[in-house]
Protein backbone atom coordinates (compact mmCIF):
# COMPACT_ATOMS: atom_id res chain seq x y z
CA UNK A 1 0.00 0.00 0.00
CA UNK A 2 1.42 3.15 -0.91
CA UNK A 3 2.17 5.62 1.99
CA UNK A 4 0.52 8.47 3.49
CA UNK A 5 0.74 11.53 0.97
CA UNK A 6 -1.91 13.54 1.90
CA UNK A 7 0.11 16.13 4.36
CA UNK A 8 -3.15 17.11 6.73
CA UNK A 9 -3.67 12.92 7.27
CA UNK A 10 0.42 12.93 7.95
CA UNK A 11 -0.54 15.40 10.33
CA UNK A 12 -3.10 13.99 12.34
CA UNK A 13 -1.44 10.28 11.92
CA UNK A 14 2.12 11.58 13.12
CA UNK A 15 0.71 14.28 15.59
CA UNK A 16 -2.16 12.08 17.14
CA UNK A 17 -1.11 8.89 18.01
CA UNK A 18 -0.54 9.36 22.06
CA UNK A 19 -1.81 11.92 23.91
CA UNK A 20 -5.71 11.82 22.57
CA UNK A 21 -7.66 14.90 24.72
CA UNK A 22 -9.55 13.47 27.02
CA UNK A 23 -12.67 15.91 26.89
CA UNK A 24 -16.37 15.08 25.69
CA UNK A 25 -15.63 16.45 21.99
CA UNK A 26 -11.91 14.99 21.29
CA UNK A 27 -11.86 15.15 17.52
CA UNK A 28 -12.90 18.87 17.91
CA UNK A 29 -9.96 19.44 19.62
CA UNK A 30 -7.90 17.87 16.75
CA UNK A 31 -9.52 19.69 14.28
CA UNK A 32 -9.00 22.89 15.26
CA UNK A 33 -5.29 22.30 15.74
CA UNK A 34 -5.27 20.97 12.24
CA UNK A 35 -7.35 23.66 11.01
CA UNK A 36 -9.94 21.66 9.35
CA UNK A 37 -12.69 21.13 11.93
CA UNK A 38 -14.03 18.04 13.43
CA UNK A 39 -16.52 16.77 10.86
CA UNK A 40 -13.13 16.55 8.39
CA UNK A 41 -10.98 14.15 11.22
CA UNK A 42 -13.95 12.06 11.91
CA UNK A 43 -14.52 11.57 8.12
CA UNK A 44 -10.36 11.31 7.48
CA UNK A 45 -9.95 8.49 10.05
CA UNK A 46 -13.14 6.50 8.97
CA UNK A 47 -11.33 6.53 5.58
CA UNK A 48 -8.03 5.63 7.22
CA UNK A 49 -9.81 3.11 8.94
CA UNK A 50 -11.05 1.47 6.56
CA UNK A 51 -8.49 1.38 4.47
CA UNK A 52 -6.57 -0.96 7.16
CA UNK A 53 -3.86 2.18 7.58
CA UNK A 54 -5.47 2.80 11.02
CA UNK A 55 -6.42 0.05 13.58
CA UNK A 56 -8.41 2.10 15.88
CA UNK A 57 -8.65 4.96 18.44
CA UNK A 58 -8.29 4.04 22.07
CA UNK A 59 -5.48 2.70 24.36
CA UNK A 60 -2.51 0.49 25.10
CA UNK A 61 -1.93 -0.53 28.27
CA UNK A 62 1.08 -1.10 30.28
CA UNK A 63 1.74 -5.08 30.39
CA UNK A 64 0.40 -7.11 32.60
CA UNK A 65 -1.22 -4.75 34.76
CA UNK A 66 -4.94 -5.08 34.19
CA UNK A 67 -4.58 -8.49 32.69
CA UNK A 68 -2.21 -11.28 31.81
CA UNK A 69 -0.17 -11.51 28.81
CA UNK A 70 2.78 -13.69 27.11
CA UNK A 71 4.85 -13.44 23.91
CA UNK A 72 5.41 -17.16 22.08
CA UNK A 73 6.12 -18.86 19.02
CA UNK A 74 5.67 -22.21 16.95
CA UNK A 75 8.16 -23.85 14.88
CA UNK A 76 5.42 -25.10 12.27
CA UNK A 77 5.98 -26.64 9.36
CA UNK A 78 5.84 -24.72 5.83
CA UNK A 79 3.83 -26.52 4.48
CA UNK A 80 1.00 -26.14 7.37
CA UNK A 81 1.85 -22.30 8.53
CA UNK A 82 -1.57 -20.97 7.32
CA UNK A 83 -3.68 -23.54 8.87
CA UNK A 84 -1.66 -23.37 12.45
CA UNK A 85 -1.53 -19.37 12.08
CA UNK A 86 -5.49 -19.76 11.35
CA UNK A 87 -5.83 -22.21 14.80
CA UNK A 88 -3.84 -19.64 16.68
CA UNK A 89 -5.79 -16.88 15.36
CA UNK A 90 -8.90 -18.38 16.90
CA UNK A 91 -8.05 -18.55 20.42
CA UNK A 92 -9.75 -15.62 22.18
CA UNK A 93 -6.91 -13.36 23.52
CA UNK A 94 -4.66 -13.84 20.96
CA UNK A 95 -4.14 -9.89 19.45
CA UNK A 96 -0.98 -10.40 17.48
CA UNK A 97 0.48 -13.17 15.15
CA UNK A 98 3.36 -12.75 12.89
CA UNK A 99 5.28 -15.65 10.56
CA UNK A 100 8.83 -14.20 11.02
CA UNK A 101 12.81 -15.76 9.24
CA UNK A 102 13.39 -18.22 11.67
CA UNK A 103 12.76 -22.05 12.52
CA UNK A 104 10.26 -20.78 15.32
CA UNK A 105 8.25 -19.19 12.52
CA UNK A 106 4.88 -18.51 14.09
CA UNK A 107 5.12 -15.69 16.70
CA UNK A 108 1.94 -14.27 18.36
CA UNK A 109 0.79 -12.64 21.84
CA UNK A 110 -1.45 -14.18 24.00
CA UNK A 111 -3.53 -12.21 26.33
CA UNK A 112 -6.83 -12.74 28.99
CA UNK A 113 -8.50 -11.32 32.14
CA UNK A 114 -5.87 -13.31 33.85
CA UNK A 115 -2.87 -15.99 33.80
CA UNK A 116 -5.23 -19.21 34.01
CA UNK A 117 -6.81 -17.58 30.57
CA UNK A 118 -3.20 -17.49 28.99
CA UNK A 119 -2.32 -20.67 30.60
CA UNK A 120 -5.44 -22.02 28.81
CA UNK A 121 -4.84 -20.93 25.52
CA UNK A 122 -1.27 -21.78 25.37
CA UNK A 123 -2.18 -25.50 26.04
CA UNK A 124 -5.28 -25.39 23.58
CA UNK A 125 -2.94 -24.39 20.77
CA UNK A 126 -0.24 -26.75 21.90
CA UNK A 127 -2.76 -29.85 21.39
CA UNK A 128 -4.93 -28.29 18.49
CA UNK A 129 -1.67 -28.12 16.63
CA UNK A 130 0.42 -31.06 18.30
CA UNK A 131 3.52 -28.42 18.08
CA UNK A 132 5.63 -27.25 21.32
CA UNK A 133 5.05 -23.28 22.70
CA UNK A 134 8.03 -21.60 23.39
CA UNK A 135 6.48 -19.15 26.01
CA UNK A 136 8.65 -16.34 26.92
CA UNK A 137 7.26 -14.57 29.60
CA UNK A 138 8.14 -10.69 30.17
CA UNK A 139 10.29 -9.47 33.07
CA UNK A 140 10.25 -6.35 32.97
CA UNK A 141 9.59 -3.80 29.85
CA UNK A 142 12.05 -0.88 29.10
CA UNK A 143 10.16 0.55 26.43
CA UNK A 144 6.30 -0.39 25.03
CA UNK A 145 5.20 2.76 23.72
CA UNK A 146 4.97 2.12 19.88
CA UNK A 147 4.18 5.23 18.23
CA UNK A 148 6.58 6.67 15.71
CA UNK A 149 6.49 9.49 13.34
CA UNK A 150 5.64 8.33 9.53
CA UNK A 151 7.75 10.99 7.96
CA UNK A 152 10.73 9.29 7.55
CA UNK A 153 12.11 10.85 11.44
CA UNK A 154 12.52 8.52 14.05
CA UNK A 155 12.58 10.05 17.38
CA UNK A 156 13.69 8.69 20.57
CA UNK A 157 11.01 6.79 22.69
CA UNK A 158 8.93 8.51 25.62
CA UNK A 159 9.73 8.07 28.56
CA UNK A 160 6.98 5.36 30.48
CA UNK A 161 5.17 7.16 33.31
CA UNK A 162 5.96 4.43 36.80
CA UNK A 163 2.47 2.56 36.64
CA UNK A 164 0.76 2.76 40.07
CA UNK A 165 -1.54 -0.14 40.20
CA UNK A 166 -3.06 1.18 43.24
CA UNK A 167 -5.16 3.74 41.22
CA UNK A 168 -7.36 0.72 39.73
CA UNK A 169 -10.79 0.41 41.06
CA UNK A 170 -13.72 -1.64 40.26
CA UNK A 171 -14.78 -1.47 36.63
CA UNK A 172 -12.05 -0.36 35.10
CA UNK A 173 -11.35 -3.45 33.26
CA UNK A 174 -14.56 -2.97 31.62
CA UNK A 175 -13.59 0.23 30.56
CA UNK A 176 -9.76 -0.24 29.55
CA UNK A 177 -11.43 -3.08 27.50
CA UNK A 178 -13.88 -0.45 25.86
CA UNK A 179 -10.87 1.89 25.01
CA UNK A 180 -8.29 -0.92 23.48
CA UNK A 181 -10.91 -2.42 21.12
CA UNK A 182 -11.37 0.94 19.97
CA UNK A 183 -13.27 4.02 20.55
CA UNK A 184 -16.21 5.34 18.18
CA UNK A 185 -15.67 7.84 15.34
CA UNK A 186 -18.45 9.86 16.43
CA UNK A 187 -18.52 13.77 18.04
CA UNK A 188 -18.97 12.68 21.60
CA UNK A 189 -16.74 9.14 21.61
CA UNK A 190 -16.43 8.90 25.31
CA UNK A 191 -20.25 9.51 25.88
CA UNK A 192 -20.70 6.24 23.84
CA UNK A 193 -18.31 4.26 26.01
CA UNK A 194 -20.43 5.41 29.07
CA UNK A 195 -23.75 4.49 27.50
CA UNK A 196 -22.16 0.92 26.67
CA UNK A 197 -20.89 0.85 30.12
CA UNK A 198 -24.15 2.55 31.97
CA UNK A 199 -22.30 5.56 33.27
CA UNK A 200 -21.83 8.65 33.17
CA UNK A 201 -19.42 10.35 30.63
CA UNK A 202 -17.70 12.58 33.40
CA UNK A 203 -17.16 9.56 35.37
CA UNK A 204 -15.52 7.76 32.49
CA UNK A 205 -13.29 11.47 31.43
CA UNK A 206 -12.24 11.37 35.18
CA UNK A 207 -11.13 7.37 35.20
CA UNK A 208 -9.46 7.53 31.34
CA UNK A 209 -7.41 10.63 33.23
CA UNK A 210 -6.78 8.53 36.25
CA UNK A 211 -5.86 5.55 34.49
CA UNK A 212 -3.57 7.40 32.20
CA UNK A 213 -1.77 9.22 34.73
CA UNK A 214 -1.09 6.13 37.35
CA UNK A 215 0.75 5.01 33.69
CA UNK A 216 -1.62 2.11 33.44
CA UNK A 217 -3.09 3.71 30.27
CA UNK A 218 0.40 3.49 28.74
CA UNK A 219 -0.87 5.22 25.24
CA UNK A 220 -4.31 6.51 24.02
CA UNK A 221 -4.34 8.02 20.22
CA UNK A 222 -4.58 6.82 17.07
CA UNK A 223 -3.25 3.24 16.33
CA UNK A 224 -1.83 2.54 13.03
CA UNK A 225 -1.03 -0.41 11.18
CA UNK A 226 2.75 0.16 10.32
CA UNK A 227 2.87 -1.94 7.04
CA UNK A 228 0.12 -0.58 5.46
CA UNK A 229 1.79 2.62 6.11
CA UNK A 230 5.36 1.74 4.26
CA UNK A 231 6.94 0.55 7.52
CA UNK A 232 7.25 -2.84 5.95
CA UNK A 233 10.48 -3.85 7.60
CA UNK A 234 9.94 -5.34 11.02
CA UNK A 235 12.60 -6.87 12.57
CA UNK A 236 12.57 -8.13 16.41
CA UNK A 237 15.82 -7.90 17.69
CA UNK A 238 17.06 -11.77 20.64
CA UNK A 239 19.96 -10.39 22.33
CA UNK A 240 22.09 -13.59 24.29
CA UNK A 241 23.19 -11.24 27.20
CA UNK A 242 23.88 -12.13 30.45
CA UNK A 243 21.00 -11.36 33.53
CA UNK A 244 23.87 -8.94 35.18
CA UNK A 245 24.31 -6.67 32.10
CA UNK A 246 20.78 -5.91 31.16
CA UNK A 247 20.48 -3.40 33.82
CA UNK A 248 22.44 -0.61 31.75
CA UNK A 249 21.77 -2.20 27.92
CA UNK A 250 18.18 -2.49 27.97
CA UNK A 251 17.91 1.10 28.95
CA UNK A 252 20.48 1.94 26.37
CA UNK A 253 19.13 0.20 23.66
CA UNK A 254 15.16 0.95 24.35
CA UNK A 255 16.75 4.84 23.90
CA UNK A 256 18.19 4.16 20.75
CA UNK A 257 16.79 6.02 17.95
CA UNK A 258 15.29 3.56 15.33
CA UNK A 259 14.27 1.06 18.43
CA UNK A 260 10.35 1.34 19.11
CA UNK A 261 9.67 -1.71 21.49
CA UNK A 262 12.54 -2.92 24.05
CA UNK A 263 12.33 -5.60 26.81
CA UNK A 264 13.33 -8.79 29.00
CA UNK A 265 11.94 -11.84 28.93
CA UNK A 266 12.66 -15.29 30.30
CA UNK A 267 15.21 -17.71 28.70
CA UNK A 268 13.88 -21.37 27.66
CA UNK A 269 16.77 -23.29 29.03
CA UNK A 270 17.91 -25.83 25.83
CA UNK A 271 15.91 -23.90 23.11
CA UNK A 272 15.89 -19.84 23.44
CA UNK A 273 18.50 -18.64 25.44
CA UNK A 274 17.35 -14.65 24.68
CA UNK A 275 16.77 -12.46 27.33
CA UNK A 276 16.50 -9.07 25.91
CA UNK A 277 14.40 -7.99 22.78
CA UNK A 278 13.82 -5.40 20.51
CA UNK A 279 12.00 -3.85 17.92
CA UNK A 280 12.78 -1.67 14.71
CA UNK A 281 10.27 -1.01 12.29
CA UNK A 282 11.93 0.77 8.89
CA UNK A 283 10.82 1.36 5.81
CA UNK A 284 13.26 -1.28 4.38
CA UNK A 285 15.49 -3.61 5.52
CA UNK A 286 18.35 -1.81 4.73
CA UNK A 287 17.35 0.92 7.09
CA UNK A 288 16.78 -1.61 9.89
CA UNK A 289 20.13 -3.58 9.08
CA UNK A 290 21.38 0.06 9.36
CA UNK A 291 19.82 0.78 12.51
CA UNK A 292 20.50 -2.82 14.41
CA UNK A 293 24.24 -2.04 13.19
CA UNK A 294 24.10 1.25 14.94
CA UNK A 295 22.62 -0.51 18.37
CA UNK A 296 25.38 -3.35 18.23
CA UNK A 297 27.85 -0.74 18.60
CA UNK A 298 26.53 0.94 21.81
CA UNK A 299 28.99 0.33 24.61
CA UNK A 300 26.50 -1.15 27.08
CA UNK A 301 25.94 -4.39 24.25
CA UNK A 302 29.34 -4.62 23.33
CA UNK A 303 30.40 -8.69 21.75
CA UNK A 304 26.85 -9.55 22.60
CA UNK A 305 25.72 -12.13 20.40
CA UNK A 306 22.26 -11.49 19.07
CA UNK A 307 19.82 -12.79 16.47
CA UNK A 308 17.32 -10.61 13.64
CA UNK A 309 14.17 -12.12 12.67
CA UNK A 310 12.34 -10.32 10.23
CA UNK A 311 8.48 -11.10 9.65
CA UNK A 312 7.10 -11.39 6.50
CA UNK A 313 3.48 -11.83 7.18
CA UNK A 314 1.38 -10.39 9.85
CA UNK A 315 -1.98 -12.54 10.15
CA UNK A 316 -3.41 -10.91 13.35
CA UNK A 317 -3.50 -7.75 14.60
CA UNK A 318 -5.73 -6.44 17.11
CA UNK A 319 -6.66 -4.83 20.80
CA UNK A 320 -6.00 -7.16 24.22
CA UNK A 321 -8.24 -8.89 25.97
CA UNK A 322 -9.19 -7.58 29.29
CA UNK A 323 -11.94 -7.86 30.59
CA UNK A 324 -13.95 -11.57 30.53
CA UNK A 325 -15.54 -11.79 26.78
CA UNK A 326 -19.19 -10.10 27.29
CA UNK A 327 -18.19 -8.52 30.70
CA UNK A 328 -18.44 -4.96 29.24
CA UNK A 329 -21.41 -5.72 26.45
Amino acid sequence: MKRIGDPLDLKLLDDWQRDLPIEPRPFARIGRELGCGEPEVIRRLEILRASGRVTRVGATCAPNTVSASTLAALAAPVEELENVAEIVGDQPGVNHSYERENHWNLWFVATGPDRAHVDGVLKDIEMQTGLRVLELRLVRPFNVDLGFRLNGEMDRPIAPRPVRKEHLQEGDNDLLQALTTGMALTERPYLKIAETLDRSENDVLERISILQEAGIISRLGVIVRHRALGWRSNAMVVWDITSERIDQAGPALAAHRGVTLCYERRPVEGAWPYRLYCMIHAQSRQQALETLTEASQLPELADVPYRILFSSRCFKQTGAMIARQGAAA
